[in-house]
């Protein structure tokens, strides 16, 4: 048999199952063609060369091209690709294509940064109009011996030569085979000609062939080239790129290839398998139903399902696909994978009456004419005016509505009816969006999304939670509620669970799990106290429940912040009504009236009384007996007093004393320490200073204006220790778990914590386990004098300068996980570069790579990695070392890679193992290990 196709002659031997193609004879076997009109109108739209564009196929670990898988299994790459980031600019046209099966990766990844050769460009091209299957790979060809293409696709090639896309006198002249043609990066000028010639526009492009093309590189186009390129941009399918160039020998990479395609099927009038194309006829509870032919279909959407607009590049969410627009579905087995929004304009249209009565199925609408009457079904949702959901029943005669009307399936169905105007009688559950106490409205969100606003009515409206009855102002935007509305006012809101609310009043009394308190209407009311709730004292480090004051009639002004059980979780002091003498003087104690007499420490002289109730303490112990407490208050001890008028609330034997540091006095030899309370207490020098990061302090070397606790001797008369709190941030030296010690290094040595008690966080503020850091990681600690009292782990960023600006003090570091952070240096800036630090941001580039972290006082700390610039040699995975070819025998060729390095070409991310022997690299290193490479 002999057909003559394109003068290219496929000689078939039935018996040894061999296809040979000769470049000296004619075809004589014909394969199934595909209309020249439908190749035009695919590939018109395939290839807008001076654009940015897409995919292929790959090589599997079975050794068969990527290419061969099918549709369906292919179909599961969308969503799955690690080097296609989300925001890449090729992204939505990858999944897309990958979602129809048209392009495949390999082991999860797509690499779009590579470049596509022709004989892979020519089955995209082929699976993309559905001819693929018209080829018959059951046998062998045989191509001429110097026209080089792998055996997989050489079936596919023979199918392009008789489709007319390749010339094969062009293909297999002499200059073009030096060279394997089938491995051959596709170029832009031979894209032109592909395309030029699937539109049938030969002719045009012989026309315009002697005519320069206007690029800045014509004279880089080959000759018979440049009539293809005229006619591709005559034609609106071609640009230029930067600088006016047309860039002709330039490749073309797999995202732009499938970006090409991805837009050339608004040309086509090809159905794929798995593409679904309709209007939104519901949108709910994670599935989306497609009107479509007469018929619904359910697809379902998971976090994987990608959204896009026919019209935009850029991710949507789903929130922007509304129902009754009309979308594109890309999924197999209904699991959508990927959704496109083609037309965002709602097909419905409006009437509008005032509703009449309710019948089974039918609403009835009063009009000039009598009575219209709307068939409604179970799909239909009935709205309120202020869009909440309702019942059908629940809207009254006279009340005017608004119908809307799907305009997509011929039936003319009504989706949703409004209520416009009319009395709302109601119940219904939601949460609280905002109170207006001026307006005395509630705006209520409910569980479908929509708002609604109602006013409540002093005196007839009731605000309750739980048992408790509630204030307007008491209600908190979030909490879930259960609301009652009548004659278009709010009745009843009851509060059912969810967010915090305060409450604030007098504390009236205090027990170790209840707390009475008392409002300002006179009313009181108790409170189940939680586990531990915060105490917040205003000038008190570290209050305990114990250190508030409850009182009938001057107990501490609180606000509690209660949880959704009603227990109280947080009390915050807002005033207090009490006085406080720290470093008091005894003048007289009178076992038989109760009464104390003292000084405070301008000399003023105060009388208390001390009964049953009062707090008594003494060397950190607590007691109960006045007897014992009263024998220690003789004359001249000092001692910290809180009281009421006259009435003790607690009385102590002073053993330290907590402020800041304000004056050191060398001639008097005296400081001055500024107390919480505002007291100024002067005493002569301590006899020892205690302070982190100093062996054998003196009072000089203490700043002033840091916080310090000066804890007394036994007679009270002098400091026996000053001690200073301070924070640093510390290099982690060794960590041990077992024993809960943590060797530190700071600037002038190294120091051993011991972590028991000390209670440790992350940078969010969680709490972590002491073995959660490791050796090289930095920590905030603070202490008090050297002990450590908390500690918090330093959260570093390791990548690239993707941004900064020197004169708004402002830097981003993208790290290697794609995720930017943004810092602001207003706190300053230490930059390490090979050695030399500088304070000035504009030593920084975008070619920089980076570890960033912000030390304890916020000044951000920037160590600049250093780098080399290399040739490839081979990975060695026994020892974990990159090795690179020397230019001198001394110089160093090993280096060792870091767990988990950044290996990449341009976004593509890449294995070691990828690497070849020449390639050229640059390599970044952290504390000498290589953290990035980038491939060249």
């Amino acid at each position: 048999m002999a057909d003559e196709v394109g003068n290219i002659e496929i000689q078939m031997s039935h018996r040894e199952g061999n296809i040979e193609l000769s470049g000296h004879k004619k075809l004589k076997r014909k394969v199934q063609s595909y209309s020249a009109k439908a190749v035009s109108a695919v590939l018109a739209g395939t290839m807008v060369l001076g654009g940015t564009g897409a995919a292929f196929a790959e090589t599997t670990s079975t050794g068969t091209p990527a290419a061969a898988v099918t549709p369906q299994s292919a179909a599961t790459a969308a969503g799955i690709f690690s080097d296609v980031k989300t925001a890449f600019w090729a992204e939505k046209h990858i999944y897309k294509l990958a979602s129809q099966g048209i392009v495949v990766g390999n082991n999860g990844l797509f690499r779009p940064g590579d470049s596509v050769t022709q004989q892979e460009a020519v089955l995209m091209a082929l699976r993309f109009m559905k001819l693929q299957g018209n080829v018959n790979t059951s046998t062998d060809v045989v191509l001429p011996a110097d026209f080089i293409v792998t055996n997989y696709y050489k079936p596919y090639v023979v199918l392009a030569f008789q489709q007319g896309l390749l010339d094969k006198t062009v293909e297999m002249a002499a200059d073009n085979l030096k060279t394997s043609w089938g491995e051959r990066k596709a170029s832009r000028e031979w894209v032109a000609e592909l395309l030029v010639r699937s539109l049938g526009k030969s002719a045009s492009a012989a026309a315009a062939a002697g005519e320069p093309t206007g690029f800045a590189d014509d004279s880089k186009v080959s000759a018979n080239k440049r009539g293809y390129i005229n006619t591709a941009v005559d034609l609106g399918l071609a640009n230029g790129l930067d600088g006016n160039r047309f860039d002709p020998q330039g490749a073309v990479t797999r995202a732009q290839l499938a970006t090409f395609f991805s837009r050339a099927e608004a040309h086509n009038t090809l159905d794929y398998d798995n593409t679904f194309k309709g209007t939104v006829s519901s949108l709910k509870d994670g599935k989306l139903t497609l009107f479509s032919n007469g018929s619904t279909t359910d697809f379902t959407l998971n976090a994987n399902t990608a959204y896009f607009t026919s019209t935009s590049e850029t991710r949507i969410s789903l929130n922007e696909i509304q129902p009754y627009t009309k979308v594109t579905v890309i999924g197999a087995t209904y699991n959508a994978a990927y959704v496109e929004l083609t037309d965002p304009t709602q097909h419905l249209d409006q009437a509008e009456g005032t509703f009449a009565k309710l019948s089974t199925g039918i609403i009835w609408v009063d009009s000039a004419n009598g009575y219209d009457q709307y068939a409604y079904d179970a799909a239909t949702t009935f709205h309120d005016v202020n869009g909440a959901v309702i019942q059908p029943s629940s809207i009254t005669a006279g009340s005017k509505i608004s119908l809307l009307r799907e305009t997509y399936s011929g039936a003319h169905r009504v989706v949703k009816v409004q209520v416009t105007s009319g009395v709302v009688n109601k119940t219904a559950t939601g949460t609280i969006q905002s109170v207006d106490t001026a307006s005395k409205s509630i705006t209520f969100k409910n569980a479908d999304g929509t708002t609604e606003s109602f006013k409540w009515e002093d005196g007839t409206s009731l605000f309750s939670s739980q048992n408790s009855i509630l204030l307007p102002a008491e209600l908190k935007t979030g909490a879930a509620v259960s609301y009652t509305i009548k004659d278009n006012v709010i009745r009843t809101v009851e509060v059912t669970s969810g967010v915090e609310r305060t409450v604030k009043g007098f504390i009236y009394e205090l027990t170790d799990t209840t707390i009475v308190y008392q409002k300002t209407d006179g009313s009181r009311e108790v409170k189940l106290l939680a586990t531990t709730p915060a105490i917040v004292i205003p000038n008190a480090s570290s209050p305990v429940i114990g250190d508030l004051i409850a009182d009938k009639t001057a107990g501490d002004n609180v606000q509690l912040t209660l949880n959704s059980s009603d227990q109280v979780t947080k009390i915050e002091v807002i005033s207090r009504q009490i006085e406080q003498y720290t470093a008091a003087t005894v003048v007289d104690y009178n076992s038989k009236t109760q009464f104390l007499t003292f000084t405070d420490n301008n000399g003023k002289a105060h009388v208390i009384k001390l009964d049953e109730k009062t707090k008594l303490a003494y060397g950190g112990l607590i007691t109960t007996s006045l007897t014992t407490m009263g024998a220690k208050l003789v004359e001249n001890r000092k001692i910290d007093v809180t009281s009421i008028n006259e009435r003790a609330m607690s009385v102590e034997l002073s053993t330290k004393y907590t402020g800041t540091l304000t004056s050191i006095n060398a001639t008097t030899r005296t400081i001055v320490i500024k107390l919480s309370n505002g007291q100024l207490l002067t005493m002569a020098y301590p006899l020892s200073v205690d302070m982190f990061g100093k062996n054998s302090a003196a009072i000089t070397d203490v700043a002033l204006n840091v916080p310090v606790t000066a804890v007394l001797s036994t007679n009270q008369d002098i400091i026996s220790v000053l001690r200073v709190t301070s924070a640093s941030q510390l290099e982690i030296a060794t960590v041990n778990a077992n024993t809960n010690k943590m060797t530190v290094k700071w600037a002038g040595g190294s120091s051993e914590l011991y972590l028991a008690a000390v209670p440790l966080t992350n940078e969010a503020g969680q709490k972590i386990s002491l073995s959660e850091v490791k050796a090289g990681e930095y920590v905030n600690v603070s202490f008090e004098g050297s002990t450590p009292l908390s500690l918090q782990s330093v959260k570093q960023y390791s990548g690239q300068i993707s941004a900064v600006d020197a004169a708004a003090k402002t830097l981003t570091v993208k790290d290697y996980s794609g995720v930017s952070q943004n810092f602001t240096a207003s706190a300053g800036v230490r930059i390490t570069r090979d050695g030399v630090t500088t304070t000035d941001l504009s030593g920084l580039t975008t070619a920089d790579r980076v570890l960033a972290r912000k030390d304890a006082s916020g000044v951000i700390i920037i160590s600049v990695f250093s780098q080399l610039a290399r040739t490839f040699s081979r990975y060695e995975t026994a020892t974990n070392e990159v090795m690179t070819k020397r230019a001198t025998l001394n110089e160093n060729y090993k280096f060792v890679l870091a767990p988990n390095a950044y290996i990449h070409q341009g976004d593509t991310t890449l294995p070691v193992q990828s690497l070849k022997e020449n390639d050229n690299i640059i390599m970044y290193f952290n504390n000498d290990k290589i953290v990035e490479i980038v491939k060249q």
